[in-house]
């Protein structure tokens, strides 16, 4: 009786349990489906429109077909030109041919001009031909190139990386070989490293600005703090458009800086300040310091002033005070802020378009124009990967050498490797000491 009561109670523990997080789980459920269809699934779409490659499929089914079956060497069979010709042919009629000629003129440009005058060569014969592949070499003798045949092998594929490989200046060639795109197509690594660049620069720049205002901040009496803190959140009241052009009016040569400068004698001539490198700097650094700003104060009003009091006390002097007691207490919030702005200003799209020449936009900008403008989407969605990619690899960096993750636990930081404070060891003791202690 013992026994059958004990696996009774069991039995109806494991009852309860599970019916208390069955109603757990309806609490959250609400919010993992807005995350599951907010982030996921637009991740894993962009993800997948960056592989996909149905050109070619949707435009020209029949030679796509034949191409699979055809081992890719030399020239292709008979049958292969006849599915061709037959697809030129209904698709100039139908008017179709518009996408796959886009997706082959990224792998060998005038292949939009190819299909379309040979579709419409096509379409005026009537008769049926007694070589296809003869008649298609008649008709432009880029048919005849095995070049040609191969671009259009590796677009018939389901998928491919393709666009991938053209975000860093890379294609396949002939023998499908990972090689160079030509000197005069290489674009997208040096707009990736100058994305880059920019923000790696503005996220220093709010750093070097933020920090002492936050301390300031941090430092302040009630009434002046709240004052400091509403003129930090004022800008968050205006729009980035108005942010940013404002500074195109302060920038321009007959603009405030350099009325200024003239002025004060320091130049002989108004300098070029806007519409450069230099002009997105200092606008992106202005329209993202309040952010840098807001993550430090929120961790420096959590640091006790009395860590550094015990410090001085002990015989610190004010550098190392702050060096080996307060500033280790702010890298979590110095790693966030850092992170944050690093983002923000990476994926930075308004700002460098309007104060920013033709050799300073970001990638967000080409993103946009292969979007909009080429409706190039494969390319859009593998430069979109590559944003994803970069704050993948950022967070787990800043993470280990900030310690972001002690914003959510206040757990105690060991000097000894570098973190925060433990009032269980102490780290000073009196310099006129020191050669005791040891």
């Amino acid at each position: 009786m013992a026994v059958h009561g004990q696996a009774t109670l069991k039995s109806e523990l494991r009852r309860v349990e599970r019916g208390r997080n069955l109603r757990a789980l309806a609490l959250v459920a609400p919010a993992l489906l807005f995350v599951v269809l907010g982030f996921v699934v637009p991740i894993a779409l962009t993800l997948y429109k960056g592989v996909e490659n149905r050109e070619l499929v949707r435009s020209m089914p029949l030679v796509t077909a034949a191409l699979r079956q055809w081992d890719g060497k030399g020239l292709p069979a008979e049958a292969v030109y006849a599915a061709l010709a037959e697809d030129l042919k209904q698709g100039f009629t139908q008017r179709t041919l518009g996408p796959a000629g886009r997706r082959l003129n990224l792998e060998i440009t005038g292949f939009v001009s190819l299909l379309q005058s040979s579709g419409r060569q096509l379409a005026q014969r009537q008769e049926t031909p007694v070589s296809y592949a003869a008649l298609m070499a008649e008709i432009d003798r880029r048919w005849a190139e095995p070049r040609i045949w191969a671009a259009m092998k590796r677009a018939a594929a389901p998928l491919t990386d393709f666009y991938f490989l053209y975000a860093f200046d890379l294609q396949r060639d002939e023998r499908n070989e990972i090689v160079n795109v030509p000197e005069e197509r290489r674009l997208y690594v040096d707009i990736l490293l100058r994305s880059l660049w920019i923000s790696l620069c503005v996220t220093a720049i709010c750093l070097a600005i933020a920090y002492p205002m936050a301390i300031t901040m941090t430092s302040m009496r009630q009434p002046l703090a709240n004052i400091a803190l509403t003129l930090v959140l004022l800008p968050f009241w205006t729009s980035v458009l108005v942010r940013t052009a404002a500074w195109v009016v302060l920038l321009q040569r007959e603009g405030l800086v350099n009325g200024t400068l003239l002025a004060l004698g320091l130049v002989s001539a108004p300098e070029s300040l806007i519409f450069n490198r230099f002009g997105v700097i200092v606008a992106l650094s202005h329209v993202l310091l309040p952010y840098m700003v807001l993550t430090l104060y929120a961790v420096m009003k959590g640091v006790d002033p009395q860590y550094v009091r015990a410090a001085r006390s002990l015989g610190a002097d004010p550098w190392q005070a702050f060096r080996r007691v307060y500033l280790p207490q702010t890298m979590p919030g110095v790693g966030a802020g850092c992170l944050l702005v690093f983002i923000l200003a990476i994926g930075s799209y308004v700002t460098p378009a309007l104060v920013g020449g033709r050799h300073d936009q970001m990638i967000a900008y080409f993103i946009a124009f292969n979007v909009n403008q080429t409706v190039n989407w494969g390319l859009a969605a593998a430069l979109s990967t590559f944003l994803l990619a970069v704050v993948l690899a950022l967070y787990p960096l800043y993470g280990r050498l900030a310690g972001i993750d002690r914003l959510r636990s206040r757990e105690p930081i060991d000097f000894h490797r570098g973190g925060g404070v433990t009032l269980r060891r102490p780290r000073f003791v009196p310099f006129a000491m020191r050669g005791q202690a040891r």
